[in-house]
């Protein structure tokens, strides 16, 4: 089967002259039955014994990366858990003044995930692709300077602002969004900078010293 690829085109938002592009692969989601199937078509295993191998797997695999452990399967990659504040405790973990936490504050995430060169190049030389189209972001109508406003007031009520907020707000997609407000945060003058990182970046307002 040939894969397909879209070219995403992100519009000048800063005014610098450039479009910036980026590639995906147009993806069809495949369910756990589905891929039991595909296994099953190699006849080295029944179906059955391939389903209880996987969930044996999965349960372990949830089992060491709770205990603390980085859990490395050859020809698939390398798992780990990912810690972060509870949902509830974000107000309390970003006030002025470093405050210690609990362990009852901090809860598991997500997974980080690398993978392993050998399932990268085996995906590389059984890939075929094939372009399914442009993605073309248009160009807001508001400008930059109305969309920073426009997140100076929101955080004025909420505090603190993730990237799907600010992309809710003004209407970019993701992507523009993350950028933009990358932008924003690093220009002293705009009144706004983020604290954290990655999945755990948040954005607030500047506090006057």
């Amino acid at each position: 089967m040939i894969a397909k690829y879209i070219k995403q085109e992100i519009a000048d938002l800063n005014g610098t002259g450039h479009t910036q592009a980026y590639y995906k692969m147009k993806t069809t989601p495949m369910d756990f039955e589905e891929f039991v199937e595909l296994c099953c078509h190699e006849g080295a295993m029944p179906r059955d014994a391939i389903k209880g191998v996987l969930t044996l797997v999965s349960e372990k695999l949830a089992l060491c990366m709770a205990e603390g452990r980085t859990v490395k399967i050859d020809g698939i990659g390398t798992f780990a858990a990912k810690l972060g504040m509870r949902g509830d405790k974000l107000p309390d973990a970003f006030e002025l003044g470093e405050r210690r936490h609990n362990a009852a504050a901090i809860e598991v995430k997500g997974v980080a995930y690398r993978a392993d060169n050998e399932l990268v190049e085996n995906c590389r030389d059984k890939c075929q692709l094939e372009s399914a189209g442009v993605s073309r972001l248009r160009k807001p109508k508001t400008t930059i300077e109305e969309r920073t406003e426009k997140a100076r007031q929101y955080l004025r009520k909420h505090t603190l602002m993730r990237v799907d907020d600010y992309a809710w707000l003004t209407g970019l997609a993701r992507t523009s969004a993350s950028i933009e407000l990358r932008r924003i945060a690093d220009d002293p003058t705009s009144g706004i900078t983020y604290t954290g990182s990655r999945s755990q970046k948040f954005y607030k307002l500047r506090t006057e010293k």
